[in-house]
């Protein structure tokens, strides 16, 4: 079964396990994996940029890795399959940053109301200061998990099956999908509200799924961007300085129809094209409906190949 899940979905459980095995086996030797690699407040003196990647694959207990792994596995594998590895990678990361932010904009927040409550009159640069003298201390302030990027999976399930049925436990019925990402979403965010202080990182999971809101909004918004059609080489092109024009049968930058699929640009003879665009994506319907029914290995290597070129060309 293990050799069936996708490529990203299957490393990324590989890490994370090694991870966590990493780090009991150094706890042994009275080194701290989790002060290196966990997401420090930015003002500690243990802080690294690096740490906003980093933090993703470090869990501080077996609970906490098998229920993030467990759920990546489930929800991860169906994306990745339907979006393609390197969207899939991409997004998974991207929430995962963004949700290591939240928990430091929160921990800011934090420290400044700390701060006042005992020097009432302190400026905000005094504050500031207050946090550089105690950057030793500060580093009891730390961050690990999966959670941010994994919540952002949640969402993204949520966003492109909203009526499939899912059983969440004690439930005794399905619920559609987009009822159970709203019902996490507020679960998290009344936690956030009324359990400070229970070591879990509420915003960050808050912060995982708004970034991967904003993310799949812009894809469908800007469907000739990043991932649609070349958009992986043309990111990273343009992140190092450099142009290209868009390639494709007419050189033109593709657009979406509100399932996400990109199609290039239609031809002069609408109906006939409509047509062509309305049968291929009747065609993907039925591979992703015998994806949910009877999962990914039940395709035949046509339904494959159609499926991996129609995910290669967001």
């Amino acid at each position: 079964m293990f050799r069936n899940i996708p490529i990203v979905t299957k490393n990324l459980l590989i890490i994370n396990v090694l991870a966590y095995l990493a780090t009991l086996v150094l706890s042994t030797m009275g080194v701290s994996l989790e002060q290196y690699g966990g997401l420090h407040f930015f003002m500690a003196s243990n802080f690294n940029i690096l740490q906003f990647i980093t933090y993703q694959f470090l869990h501080g207990s077996f609970t906490h890795l098998f229920f993030n792994m467990f759920a990546l596995w489930m929800f991860g594998c169906v994306i990745e399959n339907v979006w393609g590895p390197k969207k899939f990678i991409f997004y998974y990361i991207v929430c995962g940053i963004f949700a290591g932010f939240c928990q430091e904009i929160v921990q800011t927040v934090q420290f400044y109301f700390m701060a006042v409550s005992q020097f009432p009159m302190a400026t905000l640069s005094q504050v500031f200061e207050l946090a550089k003298n105690s950057s030793d201390v500060l580093n009891n302030w730390l961050t690990i998990g999966a959670s941010g990027a994994v919540y952002a999976i949640l969402l993204a399930f949520g966003m492109t099956f909203p009526n499939e049925r899912i059983f969440i436990f004690p439930l005794p019925v399905p619920i559609k999908a987009k009822w159970f990402v709203l019902i996490y979403a507020a679960i998290e965010l009344f936690s956030a509200v009324s359990s400070r202080g229970d070591g879990v990182a509420h915003m960050a999971h808050l912060g995982g799924m708004l970034s991967g809101f904003l993310l799949i909004l812009y894809w469908r918004k800007h469907p000739g961007s990043y991932f649609n059609m070349n958009g992986t080489r043309q990111f990273f092109d343009r992140w190092g300085g450099k142009s290209r024009r868009p390639t494709g049968p007419t050189g033109n930058t593709g657009f979406s129809n509100n399932t996400g699929f990109t199609r290039s640009t239609p031809p002069s003879d609408d109906m006939e094209y409509n047509a062509r665009q309305k049968a291929r994506q009747e065609e993907i319907d039925k591979i992703l409906d015998k994806i949910r029914k009877s999962g990914y290995d039940s395709l035949t290597k046509e339904e494959k190949q159609r499926l991996f070129e129609a995910s290669h060309q967001r």
